[in-house]
């Protein structure tokens, strides 16, 4: 958990208090502080909690557990709870949205307020595009990584605005992007006609010995990582924490207002960066002490219980 978060048995957790919710205590000079002081930081810390408007989920490992289809019930409820108290719901996600193929249960519903993509390489919402990097990533950046991963043999996807395509796809394509997170049949195509567009994300199937290889070679890339297997990699500065500012800002919500949740190394930033940030229980060690809060894993209602705990819904 970071550093900054406040616990006491029977209150809530909250990082950056405002000074207006912890001018009654003096906590240099009032080691334990009193009953009174303590129900009256509880009370102001349920009321910033009724004060926020801006919820962001990652979706796989988040929203939606590992080899799942979709959102479970309870999911489903609890973010319909939440909206129907006036809470927007984002999507902050390293998927495009060409691929996002997994949360029918919330768009059928008309739950979600905006997508941070790409993380954060494309931000939209509804036909509104708010950001896409312009320019993409680096064309000799591109071709960097595409020489690379067509040197060593290993499988790359390369995304435009409004396509995907793959290339020399390997059994870790099949079992990581088609059998386990159940995305649907990507194009094939070779390294030249992949790349002779605007890209705007690549995920290169590579080690993490083989990224600190070519890491040299593509300085102006963010590069991130929730899984062993592949990294993804956007344009410096095109992470989701700089998505949620994009969405913050088109909505008139400030940043104290915001909540976000993760479970993968690419969750990090915004876990910190958001006012409030909730690990799932399953992440990774580095990812919840990133966190403000750790709930329950995904596949034990950890959404619904930390939107629960932080009175979000009743």
């Amino acid at each position: 958990m970071r550093p900054g978060v406040f616990l006491y048995e029977g209150c809530f957790s909250l990082a950056r208090l405002p000074a207006s919710a912890c001018g009654c205590l003096n906590f240099h000079q009032t080691p334990v502080p009193s009953h009174s002081d303590l129900s009256y930081l509880c009370l102001s810390i349920q009321t910033i909690m009724r004060m926020t408007k801006a919820l962001f989920f990652d979706i796989d490992g988040t929203l939606v557990n590992f080899g799942s289809y979709g959102p479970s019930e309870s999911t489903v409820r609890a973010i319909e709870e939440a909206r129907a108290r006036g809470h927007k719901i984002f999507i902050a996600t390293g998927r495009p949205q060409v691929i996002i193929n997994n949360l029918a249960e919330l768009q059928e519903r008309g739950l979600i307020d905006g997508y941070v993509t790409m993380n954060g390489a494309y931000c939209f919402v509804g036909d509104e595009v708010l950001y896409k990097e312009p320019g993409g990533i680096p064309p000799h950046e591109v071709r960097a990584i595409a020489d690379f991963c067509e040197r060593k043999g290993s499988a790359c996807i390369f995304v435009g605005e409004k396509d995907i395509a793959v290339c020399q796809p390997n059994r870790l394509v099949q079992e990581i992007f088609y059998d386990f997170l159940h995305v649907g049949l990507m194009p094939t195509l070779g390294f030249r006609e992949a790349t002779d567009k605007l890209i705007y994300q690549i995920t290169p199937f590579i080690t993490v010995e083989e990224e600190a290889e070519i890491r040299p070679h593509i300085p102006h890339c963010e590069i991130g990582r929730w899984h062993p297997a592949f990294a993804d990699v956007t344009a410096l500065g095109n992470t989701k924490q700089r998505g949620i500012d994009v969405i913050i800002r088109h909505f008139g919500i400030r940043l104290e207002d915001t909540m976000a949740f993760g479970d993968g190394g690419n969750d990090i930033g915004m876990l910190r960066h958001a006012a409030v940030g909730i690990a799932m229980g399953q992440a990774r060690e580095e990812v919840k002490a990133a966190a403000d809060y750790v709930t329950l894993p995904v596949g034990e209602d950890g959404v619904a219980h930390a939107l629960r705990h932080w009175g979000i819904i009743g």
